[in-house]
């Protein structure tokens, strides 16, 4: 029997009609209650992990049962009578873990292979999807490993800014599986409740770099920033914070922005750089990331321009930075702790039993690595 669609809408006769169900028939799989109620999967999927937070029942792979129930569903499947919280913890079955980064090359490599590790430490699985810095890609992704993979949790670097990257973050505070953003913070609701997030203190790591040239003795210290780049800000910010403090020179400091390396206008914009720094009496640039800062100091040799004598240089991200001649000063952001400790925070979050556990927010601290371009 399905119900009517006005039943069907009122949360609490759902819910009601959810554990019924689960009480007659000891199992069932979160499609088939969709179908039979009338509603989307993650709507279904909401009910459970509010029914489940209440203790009223139990969260199983791919779908729910009540404390107490047979271990097979309708079907016949083995159903495990452990609820979601104990699954991975010896009984053979494994947590199944979804996620998206906005770029499968170029600092996500490292991160996402620290998750992995971490995950497979815990006998966890990872579901890994490729976006393209466009929202409603992302939100396609993280909608297909929740209806059609039935993860348990999800690691995601989403959009969170413009109109579709706000209401990406709303969804995504919705989500019947927790989330953990990475790289990312957001906060949304009336009381600006944040999410649960692992990120870079990205700014202070670009005042490390700023207060390494002042040490040098540089009084006036430039900022070149990677267009779209949501780094950008924060290190922008750092630098900006950094250079106020020191009270060193920021009217007429070079503050840029460059092009994509593609654009046909790539060379003439590096020109630009330059002559910035030398009209202005710049001595030493920030520069994100590893490729714009190479591309910078290849064009210094081409125009007879020292590095670091004439023009110092410290890139942000150290992804390359040491394969450029001379070998680049780097800010290296703590890419395996950042997949390590997502990991470790959505792991709690799965595993404590405590359904008012706190919101969590972990910051950690990018490094300083010193080489030749800059001393």
């Amino acid at each position: 029997m399905t119900l009517s669609g006005s039943s069907a809408s009122l949360p609490d006769e759902r819910r009601t009609r959810v554990v019924e169900l689960l009480r007659r028939r000891g199992s069932v799989r979160v499609a088939d209650l969709a179908e039979e109620l009338d509603v989307s999967v993650i709507t279904v999927r909401r009910d459970i992990a509010l029914l489940a937070s209440q203790g009223l029942i139990r969260r199983v792979r791919g779908g729910a049962m009540p404390h107490g129930g047979a271990p097979a569903g309708e079907s016949g499947e083995e159903v495990s009578p452990r609820p979601v919280a104990e699954e991975g913890a010896g009984d053979g079955r494994r947590l199944t873990i979804g996620m998206v980064v906005p770029s499968l090359d170029y600092y996500w490599p490292e991160v996402i292979r620290s998750v992995r590790e971490a995950a497979a430490a815990a006998g966890a699985r990872v579901v890994l999807r490729g976006a393209t810095y466009q929202a409603a890609d992302e939100r396609r992704q993280l909608s297909g490993l929740m209806d059609l993979v039935g993860v348990d949790g999800l690691l995601v670097a989403p959009t969170t800014t413009g109109d579709d990257g706000e209401e990406l973050v709303r969804w995504l505070r919705q989500a019947p599986v927790p989330v953990v953003l990475i790289e990312r913070a957001a906060a949304v609701g009336p009381y600006e409740e944040t999410m649960e997030s692992v990120i870079s203190d990205h700014a202070l790591g670009a005042a490390m770099a700023v207060r390494h040239l002042a040490a040098l003795g540089h009084r006036r210290i430039g900022v070149v920033t990677t267009l779209h780049s949501p780094t950008t800000p924060h290190v922008r910010r750092g630098w900006r914070q950094a250079c106020q403090e020191l009270g060193l020179e920021l009217d007429g400091t070079p503050d840029l922005t460059t092009v994509d390396q593609r654009n046909p206008e790539w060379n003439e914009v590096m020109d630009q750089i330059l002559g910035s720094c030398l009209g202005t009496g710049t001595t030493a640039l920030l520069v994100h990331s590893d490729p714009e800062a190479i591309s910078l100091v290849e064009r210094c040799q081409e125009r007879g321009v020292r590095v670091p004598a004439d023009l110092a240089v410290v890139t942000y991200d150290d992804e390359v930075a040491e394969l450029c001649d001379p070998p680049l000063t780097a800010v290296r952001p703590p890419r395996k702790a950042i997949g390590r400790a997502a990991f470790g925070l959505l792991w709690a979050r799965l595993t404590d039993q405590d359904p008012h556990r706190p919101t969590h927010r972990v910051v950690i601290e990018p490094r300083l690595v010193v080489r030749s371009s800059s001393s």
